[in-house]
């Protein structure tokens, strides 16, 4: 038991983590608020000690938390799942895997030669975690209501490097 004159370090950080964890639970989603904060408690206790930016690195850990237990969901199956057919790639020739990997590297890299702040936002919208206007906005630092016109030309600028890869096509089989 600790006695009253030593003070716990975690103190301060309690109301956020509680605020935090409440406004990321999401009722349907199958996690509590509860289950997040005892989440990120045990990654706390993991650190030894306050990390130094204690504010920003809950937010953070809270949202991890959150993306991971959302990933699971999408991944893990019981044994007996009926609907559960195979691999997620059954029914995929090699050949379409191949195409689909090289159709994902194209896009990634037009990704990074985007312009401004775009790379930042079409990584974040073509997250897996699939984060809300307002989750990116907050990650981003920016104001949620730009967010959809910037994601509008973003989007735009990677249409038109993706169509200048792929190029007109020419006259087939017209030899000159």
């Amino acid at each position: 038991m600790r006695s009253p004159d030593q003070e716990d370090p975690f103190a301060p950080l309690r109301p956020l983590l509680a605020a935090e964890a409440a406004a990321e639970a999401s009722p349907g989603g199958g996690i509590e608020a509860a289950d997040l904060e005892q989440a990120v408690w045990l990654r706390l206790l993991e650190l030894g000690g306050p990390p130094p930016e204690p504010d920003r690195w809950l937010r953070r850990a809270v949202r991890a938390e959150v993306r991971g237990h959302a990933r699971r969901l999408r991944c893990e199956r019981p044994y007996d799942d009926p609907d559960r057919a195979g691999p997620p790639t059954a029914g995929r020739g090699v050949e379409d895997q191949v195409l689909a990997d090289e159709q994902r590297r194209a896009v990634r890299a037009a990704v990074r030669r985007l312009p401004g702040r775009c790379p930042e936002v079409v990584t974040a919208l073509m997250s897996r975690s699939d984060p809300t206007y307002r989750e990116i906005s907050r990650e981003l630092g920016i104001s949620q209501g730009s967010l959809g016109p910037l994601r509008s030309r973003c989007l735009g600028c990677l249409r038109t490097i993706l169509n200048s890869r792929v190029g007109s096509p020419g006259g087939r089989g017209n030899a000159r």
